[in-house]
């Protein structure tokens, strides 16, 4: 049985989908002061992410800068946990084409935005917005008078700090939870940091 939403659906609905397996939440800090080293990630989200990853691809994308933390544990839903990498984003866009499969469950869902979105651009202030995910990206290719394409060999040309302003491209990742913060909102703040104009498909056997 297949479903097939309507399309140009609203960020709010996307972002809901996103929940039942990563962990997407806007207004809470970022930070992660004041947790035990020990202490799994992430924290102080409504949902724990799924032991399934999300396949995420993404053709072309646009960001301020990725950082990279390896060695990171992250809890899952299932009560176990993972050690894996986390990326830190800053003004994350998409400029075409992200496509994000997850199979669980007998079942597997598709979110598939052609053109343009958003998981963290800039707020109704101008403020930068920061995506975090928790998983392993395979590969990211940027420009910089030849392709590159490798997180390793991004990190080795880089260091810890990958500025990603004049785009990048082939994005491929295995991501557990993906969480989208708007660090200088205010209390009343309604801003929604996820942006995915596109269609959901929902698979089972």
């Amino acid at each position: 049985m297949t479903r097939h939403p309507p399309t140009k659906l609203l960020a709010v609905t996307t972002a809901l989908l996103l929940a039942v397996a990563t962990a997407v939440w806007s207004g809470q800090p970022s930070s992660a002061a004041g947790r035990t080293a020990a202490a799994p990630e992430p924290l102080g989200v409504p949902f724990l992410p799924a032991p399934d990853p999300l396949h995420v691809t993404i053709a072309s994308m646009v960001a301020v800068s990725m950082t990279v933390d390896r060695n990171v544990t992250i809890r899952l839903s299932d009560g176990t946990t993972r050690t894996t990498t986390k990326y830190t984003f800053t003004k994350l866009k998409i400029r075409s084409h992200m496509n994000v499969t997850q199979r669980a469950a007998g079942h597997t869902v598709t979110i598939d935005v052609p053109n343009e979105g958003s998981l963290g651009g800039y707020d109704s202030a101008g403020k930068p917005e920061t995506t975090m995910m928790w998983g392993n990206i395979t590969n990211v290719c940027v420009r910089v008078l030849v392709k590159i394409c490798g997180v390793q060999g991004l990190l080795d040309l880089f260091g810890s700090l990958i500025p990603l302003t004049a785009g990048a491209e082939d994005f491929v990742g295995d991501i557990y939870a993906i969480r989208t913060v708007d660090d200088h909102a205010a209390l009343d703040s309604t801003d929604n940091p996820v942006h995915l104009p596109g269609t959901i498909t929902v698979t089972v056997p």
